[in-house]
């Protein structure tokens, strides 16, 4: 792995999807402002046994466009199963960090998950209330800090001071984060032209019916030291109405993007889940 006092050869490009391997079908999701590069490590260990595709929602860096000021979950989900109908993908293995995870319930409501794990998945509140109020302003602080970023550029990307705070926000071991890996989340952010968009979407937006009803298997991975969304507060609505059969699994020791700082173990976590389904287990 990259220390994190080396400095990267080049700057981050954006991609509009990691594809690779072969295998069983495996869609891999990222969070709200990041992109497919936070999945590189999981996607590479993946890869010996399945094919992976993680693509870039629409707004974030590297993605499609976004259309109008409104963008939500459901039209994020419309997104990817246009693109799984391309691969064609008719079901396939789901694991999506954060508001993937928020997607991915909702491409498993659907019918297109063969398995679903959720890893700090977003979304987990009652529609309208008071946490979703408190998840749009807090997001929606960070505006200022975005705009700030986008005039400093590779400044603000390759600084050391605002590297650590990404670290600090994503990550509990910080110092297991590459620095090449920070600097390509710092620009992801401040290439993401969904913030406000999906802000005021998700407030719109109503909530997700029948989550008990379900039958995918669902893993769902709780980080223990999430500094964005506190699973004491974010997951009640997930964790009360999930069915009883979905695995609740508290990571220890990792913060809101765990694939930043523990890629073995979640690579790990999914491919269990994956193979348990079918019966059987391989390693990673």
């Amino acid at each position: 792995m990259t220390s994190r006092t080396a400095k990267s050869a080049a700057p981050p490009a954006p991609v509009a999807a990691l594809h690779t391997g072969s295998g069983d079908p495996v869609l891999l999701l990222h969070g709200f402002m990041l992109s497919p590069h936070c999945w590189e490590q999981v996607a590479h260990r993946m890869a010996a046994h399945c094919e992976v595709y993680a693509p870039a929602f629409a707004g974030h860096w590297g993605g499609p466009k976004v259309e109008g000021w409104s963008l939500d979950v459901y039209a994020l989900a419309d997104q990817i199963e246009d693109q799984l109908d391309e691969l064609g993908w008719r079901t396939c293995h789901i694991a999506g960090n954060s508001l993937g995870g928020w997607v991915g319930l909702e491409l498993a409501r659907r019918g297109r998950a063969r398995t679903l794990t959720t890893v700090a998945a977003a979304g987990g509140w009652a529609s309208p209330s008071l946490s979703q109020i408190r998840v749009g302003v807090k997001f929606a602080s960070m505006i200022p800090f975005v705009e700030i970023g986008k005039r400093l550029g590779g400044l603000a990307v390759n600084n050391l001071l605002v590297q650590q705070v990404a670290a600090f926000l994503l990550a509990k071991n910080t110092g297991a984060v590459a620095r090449r890996d920070l600097a390509t989340v710092i620009t992801a952010v401040l290439h993401c032209e969904a913030m406000l968009p999906l802000i005021l979407g998700s407030l719109r937006a109503p909530g997700m019916d029948d989550l008990g009803e379900l039958t995918t298997p669902v893993r769902m991975l709780l980080a223990e030291y999430d500094r964005i969304i506190p699973n004491r507060v974010y997951a009640t609505r997930y964790l009360r109405e999930l069915p009883e059969s979905a695995d609740r699994i508290l990571i220890h020791g990792v913060g809101h993007v765990p694939m930043l700082e523990a890629p073995d173990r979640i690579a790990t976590l999914i491919a269990e889940h994956i193979y348990a389904s079918r019966g059987h287990l391989r390693a990673v």
